[in-house]
């Protein structure tokens, strides 16, 4: 089963390359996705990996949580699920 991680406080310079290739470093990478804002085009400043395998991303959690990458200490935990917030 996959796992869904949040990466916050990333720079703004940061791609969905290199934070592939920062993740992959830990295992597979299914997926790394930056929340862009739709009507200015830049990056919201964080965004979601998704890895096959829980041992990995815990590896992964673990050693990138805090982490100074291009000028900024990521975020990086275990993604909440979306709550329907309406009711």
């Amino acid at each position: 089963m996959s796992v869904n991680i949040y990466v916050g406080n990333l720079s703004y310079e940061m791609t969905e390359n290199k934070l592939n290739e920062l993740f992959s470093a830990h295992g597979a990478v299914t997926s790394a996705k930056i929340i862009m804002d739709q009507y200015s085009g830049n990056s919201k400043g964080f965004g979601f990996i998704e890895m096959k395998e829980r041992n990995e991303a815990d590896n992964a959690i673990s050693d990138l949580n805090g982490k100074n990458i291009l000028n900024r200490e990521m975020k990086v935990n275990i993604a909440k699920p979306k709550t329907n917030n309406w009711n």
